[in-house]
């Protein structure tokens, strides 16, 4: 029976791009590292790690996306818009959510996402 996501994976071209991408830019906190080619980032009940890609992993990630929750997405909006991070897309909004696209340096879709509140 599976009982949670242990982990979602990004393969990168770029490990020193792309970790400034994810603890610079969008404030990750390293909880793991592993030999300099695999990073993790706990996050709640899961993980988020980004590592080498190969020719079995290419970039940019295509398929699944990681989506990371916020408290405020306007909030982290302006954030990025400080540090002249264009999205992706503008803000979409849903019936359950809102949410924003961007690009991390390999060109793979991450999201910010805000659940509404009920």
């Amino acid at each position: 029976m599976i009982t949670s996501l242990a982990f979602i994976v990004y393969p990168v071209c770029d490990v020193v791009a792309a970790r400034k991408f994810y603890e610079g830019t969008l404030g990750l906190r390293l909880t793991h590292e592993f030999g300099g080619e695999w990073f993790e980032y706990d996050l709640g009940d899961t993980t988020f790690a980004i590592t080498t890609a190969d020719d079995e992993h290419p970039v940019p990630v295509r398929g699944a996306l990681a989506s990371f929750e916020v408290d405020d997405l306007d909030a982290e909006m302006r954030r990025l818009s400080a540090l002249c991070v264009q999205p992706a897309r503008k803000i979409t909004e849903t019936p359950v959510c809102r949410f924003l696209s961007l690009r991390d340096p390999d060109g793979s879709e991450v999201l910010l996402h805000e659940r509404k509140r009920k």
